[in-house]
């Protein structure tokens, strides 16, 4: 914030300071005490001297630069002061690009403009652009003050264009009245829904849709998102600014209009993490999330938001969900949940079992072609689905022995991946060929299994070792069923699983 006088500066941080919600330091010069000095206002030169003796003599001894430098460095971190209040200083020479707002009570004019200006305008992670709030009336002179500047720059390095400087700036009202066109962008994403009042439709809009492409299951949805991510990005940081300008309020062309931005703004920020859920998206979208969820609190907090009747929560998938109970558009969200989970499932998950990956990306096809037969049966596919991600989870493969379950039920899922790779990459006849039969493969699994563990338990300091260590006891086990190129064949693909393993420990 600049200020014009010491005392106002003063003024400024004790309102602050009374407030309590933001936290404030102020920056300036030390108050002029030669004797015979006068001022018209005897009260200000005593708010100031007073306040420089408490703040300034007292912690720095009066040494204006270390007091100075002291500020700037708080204020440069993330819990460091909200607002810092500046008397003749820092506007040269002072580059801190979180600097989001100025608040400007001082009479600038040509080159201090430009650099008060400039306060505001570095790139930063966390703010789009820089805010000037003028309370002088001086922006009117920011025209002029480019034109002088490119009259100079033109007789000293050539200049620039001045249409290039078109969007530097713009007034506050210029982004709100943008509101009505963003607000319908973001509509025209949900034009093929009839009913705007349907959560569940609309939620059926951007939900995952994996279909088999080329070979591959996608989903078909993704450019939805994307674009119902942007669309609501763009309208919300407008509605931002908007509810930060008097002047919005004051429009009488958005009387009509507020409430309804407000309500549509609270429900699209619920939908869309209802959808990053229903995605499983882990990539961070979020951003600028703290900035509206604070903006929802403050300016929306009031209105209320009611469920629909026989709703079905997010995240309730697997407790007590009863199939008989969902609605035919809540079925159709809940197995493109799975379905999309699924799918990442048999990527990520079983990325250490190639045997199970292969079996089940089969099987995926396969029940996403079956699901399209049962369209006017949304409960079933459900149901179907279901079934199906706890087969994944379970790693049920049909010709797998139950042998790698203990006891107690717990799946040594090492083990049957190791079993799965003499499947995988080797044909049946061979493996009938050789006799290799499931209890000889089962054998050979958990023996396997040991030599990892035993390798990576004595030399997890160095990976290079373990794997040596492995190569090492294999291949004399293997080599007289499977042969020298068969052996090492699937000695690579064990070290593979052992280094996603360590990977996915680390």
């Amino acid at each position: 914030m600049a200020c014009d006088s010491k005392a106002s500066a003063i003024r400024y941080k004790m309102a602050l300071d009374k407030i309590g919600k933001v936290t404030s330091v102020v920056a300036m010069s030390p108050p002029d005490t030669r004797e015979g000095h006068d001022t018209v206002d005897g009260e200000s030169k005593d708010i100031v001297q007073n306040w420089w003796q408490a703040n300034v003599a007292k912690e720095y001894g009066g040494d204006e630069k270390a007091y100075t430098k002291a500020i700037i460095e708080g204020f440069s971190q993330d819990d460091g002061p909200d607002i810092m209040i500046v008397v003749d200083k820092l506007l040269t020479g002072f580059d801190e690009p979180k600097n989001t707002v100025l608040y400007i009570d001082k009479p600038l004019k040509q080159h201090n403009l430009i650099q008060a200006i400039a306060r505001v305008n570095r790139l930063h992670e966390k703010k789009r652009f820089g805010y000037l709030i003028d309370y002088r009336g001086i922006l009117k002179e920011l025209d002029i003050t480019i034109e002088k500047y490119q009259d100079l720059a033109e007789r000293t390095q050539g200049g620039f264009d001045i249409e290039d400087l078109k969007g530097l700036y713009n007034a506050m009202d210029t982004e709100y009245k943008q509101l009505p066109r963003l607000h319908s962008e973001l509509w025209a994403i949900f034009s093929s829904v009839k009913n705007k009042q349907d959560g569940q439709a609309l939620r059926q809009v951007l939900a995952p849709k994996m279909q088999e492409i080329d070979g591959r299951v996608v989903d078909t949805k993704l450019k939805e998102r994307d674009d119902f991510y942007t669309a609501l990005t763009t309208f919300s940081n407008a509605m931002k600014i908007a509810l930060q300008s008097a002047s919005f309020f004051e429009d009488k062309s958005f009387d009509s209009k507020r409430d309804r931005y407000k309500a549509d703004l609270k429900a699209f920020v619920n939908l869309r993490k209802q959808v990053r859920e229903d995605a499983d998206e882990t990539i961070d979208y979020d951003e600028y999330e703290a900035d509206i969820r604070s903006l929802l609190d403050k300016h929306i907090a009031g209105l209320e938001v009611r469920e629909a009747k026989g709703a079905y929560l997010v995240g309730n998938l697997g407790k007590d969900v009863k199939p008989e109970e969902l609605s035919d558009d809540e079925a159709r969200n809940q197995t493109d949940k799975i379905t999309g989970r699924v799918t990442k499932m048999i990527e990520q998950d079983l990325a250490d079992d190639p045997y199970a990956q292969e079996y089940f990306s089969k099987l995926l096809k396969q029940a996403i072609a079956d699901a399209k037969a049962m369209f006017d049966a949304p409960v079933k596919q459900y149901m179907m689905f279901a079934d199906f991600e706890q087969a994944v989870k379970d790693r049920d493969v049909a010709d797998v022995p139950n042998a790698f379950i203990d006891d107690s039920g717990k799946l040594n899922k090492h083990a049957q991946a190791y079993f799965g790779l003499f499947k995988h990459l080797f044909d049946t006849d061979f493996l009938i060929d050789k006799e290799l039969d499931n209890d000889k493969l089962v054998a050979y699994a958990f023996e396997i299994d040991n030599i990892v563990k035993t390798a990576v338990a004595e030399y997890s300091i160095n990976p290079a070792e373990i794997e040596n260590a492995i190569s090492v006891k294999l291949l004399p086990m293997l080599f007289m069923d499977l042969g020298i190129d068969k052996a090492q064949q699937l000695i690579e693909e064990v070290l593979k699983i052992t280094r996603l393993g360590l990977s996915r420990d680390k």
